[in-house]
This record gives structure tokens, C-alpha cells and sequence, in this order.
């Protein structure tokens, strides 16, 4: 888990709240990463530690599942 990043698992708009416990569960037992926070007002998903072959896992199959899109986490900044 040392070389492990942060990512932000944002689900489709249809996606239960069974979906989503089901990929928060799997990161954390098959993918051996932790979730850290979990999204459920504006947005439905989690942030969480993974390592970089289940992070590939997730992306391989994002046609057929209730995920919209995966970021790596960050520092946003405006300027004005």
C-alpha cells in the first residue's frame, strides 16, 4: 500500500447504493486500499487509496458498470 494513490470514484446517476458499497467493499478487501471518504449529497462515490493494478481493474470495465469516471485526487486551486 506504500506506492498507493488517492482516486475519486464518481458513479452514474443510476447506480444504487448497493452498487456503491459493493466497489467500496472490493477496494478495500480484494485491492487491499482504503476509502477515506464517501460521497452521497451532490455526488455519489467515494475517494479512496488503491493501488495502481485495481485502479486498472476498475478503469477495464467502466463501460458495463455503474461507474461514470476514476480521478486521482488533488489539489484544485482558483486564481483571480
Amino acid at each position: 500500500m506504500s506506492g498507493d494513490k488517492k482516486y475519486i470514484v464518481i458513479f452514474k446517476d443510476s447506480a444504487t447504493k448497493d452498487d456503491i458499497e459493493r466497489y467500496a467493499d472490493g477496494v478495500q478487501q480484494d485491492g487491499g486500499g482504503k476509502v477515506v471518504h464517501r460521497y452521497d449529497t451532490i455526488l455519489k462515490g467515494f475517494a479512496a487509496t488503491m493501488s495502481e493494478s485495481h485502479l486498472s481493474a476498475l478503469q477495464s470495465n467502466l463501460q458495463s458498470s455503474p461507474i461514470d469516471y476514476i480521478e486521482e485526487d488533488g489539489v484544485v486551486t482558483i486564481q483571480s
